[in-house]
């Protein structure tokens, strides 16, 4: 297994975060270092890059691991080239994200939590995106994708099929 390390760029990135911080208050840097980590090592947080991130910022593991377990915006195992974050909180409920939930999990042939196959999508519910007055939404990658009909998310699909084909 491969040794987990950031580039010399990231570590120098890590370096200029945990200065945002008054001396001994390293901790503070966890969420963004967190967020690097999850983008420079596959989209996800393994165990060994949490415990990595625990020696970055002088933690024990078990800190890391609260935090990466806490917050639906980190991943604890690998995802899709495309992660379909779906609100399922009472906004979007009321107007229908659970069947927007049912209509990509029919579609993709995956349930929640779960990847496709060709490693193309991953269906993931999250709590509120702040987003609540454009429900049924989702998040997808750094964007909102909003009032979602199973029209949208088809085009959403297709969308997504065809960036994956063009590379």
């Amino acid at each position: 297994m491969a040794v987990v390390q950031f580039s010399e760029e990231k570590l120098n990135k890590v370096k200029e975060i945990i200065a945002r911080y008054p001396e001994g208050k390293q901790k503070s840097a966890l969420i963004p270092v967190l967020h690097l980590a999850q983008e420079a090592f596959g989209g996800w947080l393994s165990a060994e890059t949490m415990d990595y991130v625990a020696t970055l910022l002088q933690l024990k593991s078990i800190e890391v691991y609260e935090v990466a377990t806490f917050y639906s915006m980190f991943n604890l195992k690998p995802v899709g080239a495309y992660l379909f974050e779906v609100c399922q909180t009472g906004p979007c409920m009321v107007s229908g994200s659970d069947q927007i939930i049912d209509y990509i999990k029919s579609k993709l042939g995956i349930g929640v939590g779960e990847t496709t196959a060709d490693g193309l999508f991953t269906l993931k519910t999250v709590e509120c995106l702040g987003a609540c007055g454009y429900a049924p939404m989702m998040q997808l990658g750094k964007h909102y994708r909003e009032h979602l009909t199973p029209a949208k998310v088809d085009e959403i699909i297709a969308e997504c099929r065809s960036k994956a084909n063009a590379n």
